[in-house]
């Protein structure tokens, strides 16, 4: 793909880089052509930090392989954070202080299970590892401005905010509960097996405040797995946006858009490379957001001590918050949130298994073949200049392009988010998607889990990658196979 998005000021060279590197680069990063044996440092799938240990459930939870042995304690500290439970204020437990008054999670691993895939609520359980984002499209000249401004992403539902959050602290009610059924429908391959899609349709029971605004639409968000955030972060914009071709140029019917956001920190535009619409152009940024969004805590970046209350939530408002002036203005202060972005940064993306079988290399070929790899981009190599060398001028094969595609009216959720349309999504990273089973107990995928395994999650592949789910869908059963077995190396 060619053009990146005309008028958002980023260059599309590697600064970073020398022409000797440069041609490194090109020549590593180049889409292979033999499939009869592994590339060249393929099995370490996160560069340097890949992790090469044994494979259980704590596979997507270790550090990186190449951090210090400082940086190890830095680590171990950001996951305590990471996975301890907030409290209502006033508490004995001032550290802690802060929870809510609305939430959806009382600590940040609660939602991001294992450090791994969330899983919708069915089966009697919960829902705290997918939520409801709520968003409305503009509709005054006003707002519209501010949209092309890039002031803010949509605009919230003028009682509940941007998320439903389901639970509270005592003395107040929760929003209401998310309720979703789903609607089987069966799918006829090419070589006459069927396979039964399920499709989701959402409600909100029990609603506290009132009726949500006929304008706001629902879209559920799983918690996506966290390895390699901090590699992602540090691909070149350049390398991303060179992939953009969002007027179609060259004809393939694949036209990925970047999401140019600006960034809360500094003020200026930039790439959105995290969450499900590519809203967030920062870990730290993302994590600030999660923190307030989901757990109701304050932080530098979303100094917002009562979460998600909204103006209309009155009760919410008058709630203590956990703010001790010893410790600063926010909930949880800067050191707080260096810790849990450093964690977050560090998780380590696992080695590759399997990456020499004959059906696994067959199935790769058909992965190229079929044309995944317009979206599902295999490899990257990160930028020299990155803030801490354990991420610098890493060969990282995440299998995204990091772009929003047009993925078709099934997966749609009608709900804008910046440049992302409502049937946008952004083409998420693949590795480690073939451990997902051993770390979540289950294989729910895709944005909202509809799907309950790899072959189900591509029959749902609609608009630009239509005409890799037909490919698929006409293929052999042999062929199918070894292309979920590649997918399972990942």
């Amino acid at each position: 793909m060619a053009g990146a998005q005309e008028g958002a000021g980023f260059s599309a060279g590697r600064t970073d880089l020398d022409a000797k590197d440069l041609a490194r680069v090109i020549a590593i990063t180049r889409p292979t052509t033999d499939f009869s044996k592994p590339e060249q440092f393929e099995l370490m799938q996160g560069g340097a930090g890949t992790s090469r240990k044994d494979v259980n459930r704590d596979s997507f939870s270790h550090s990186s392989a190449n951090i210090t042995f400082e940086e190890e304690g830095t680590f171990k500290l950001g996951n305590a954070i990471f996975r301890k439970n907030w409290v209502s204020s006033p508490s004995s437990t001032q550290a802690s202080d802060g929870l809510g008054p609305l939430f959806n999670e009382r600590a940040c691993q609660n939602c991001h299970l294992k450090d791994g895939r969330g899983r919708p609520p069915e089966g009697g359980r919960g829902s705290t590892s997918m939520f409801l984002r709520l968003a409305r499209q503009a509709s005054t000249e006003q707002e519209k401005a501010r949209l092309a401004d890039r002031k803010v992403l949509n605009f919230a539902d003028p009682v509940y905010g941007t998320q439903l959050q389901e639970l509270a602290v005592p003395g107040l009610r929760g929003e209401g509960r998310m309720r979703v059924e789903y609607q089987e429908q069966r799918v006829t391959l090419g070589d006459g097996s069927v396979v039964s899609l399920r499709r989701p349709f959402y409600w909100v029971d029990d609603l506290a405040y009132g009726p949500l605004d006929p304008r706001t639409t629902l879209s559920p968000r799983l918690t996506p797995p966290m390895i390699g955030l901090g590699l992602i972060e540090q691909i070149a914009a350049g390398d991303i946006l060179a992939r953009a071709d969002p007027k179609d140029r060259d004809g393939d019917d694949i036209s990925g858009s970047p999401n140019i956001v600006r960034d809360a920190a500094t003020g200026e535009l930039t790439l959105g490379r995290f969450g499900w619409k590519a809203q967030a152009p920062s870990i730290r940024q993302q994590s600030a957001d999660a923190f307030s969004g989901d757990i109701g805590i304050s932080t530098p970046e979303v100094p917002r001590h009562w979460g998600d209350c909204t103006d209309a939530q009155k009760d919410c408002l008058a709630m203590p918050n956990g703010v001790q002036e010893r410790l600063g203005p926010v909930e949880a202060p800067p050191p707080v949130m260096d810790l849990v972005t450093f964690y977050s940064q560090n998780l380590a993306v696992p080695a590759r298994r399997d990456l020499d079988k004959p059906e696994v290399l067959a199935g790769k070929k058909l992965f190229y073949d079929m044309g995944c790899t317009s979206c599902h981009t295999p490899k990257f190599v990160t930028r020299r200049d990155t803030p801490n060398k354990a991420q610098a001028f890493q060969l990282i094969w995440p299998y995204s392009d990091f772009l929003l595609h047009d993925m078709g009216e099934g997966l749609a959720d009608g709900q804008q988010a910046g440049d992302a349309t409502g049937n946008d999504w952004r083409t998420p990273p693949l590795w480690g998607i073939g451990l997902t089973g051993t770390v979540n107990g289950n294989t729910f995928f895709l944005h909202d889990g509809r799907a309950r395994n790899l072959t189900e999650a591509i029959l749902w592949h609609g608009g630009e990658a239509r005409k890799a789910r037909d490919r698929f869908a006409a293929a052999k059963a042999a062929d199918r196979d070894a292309l979920i077995k590649f997918l399972e190396s990942l």
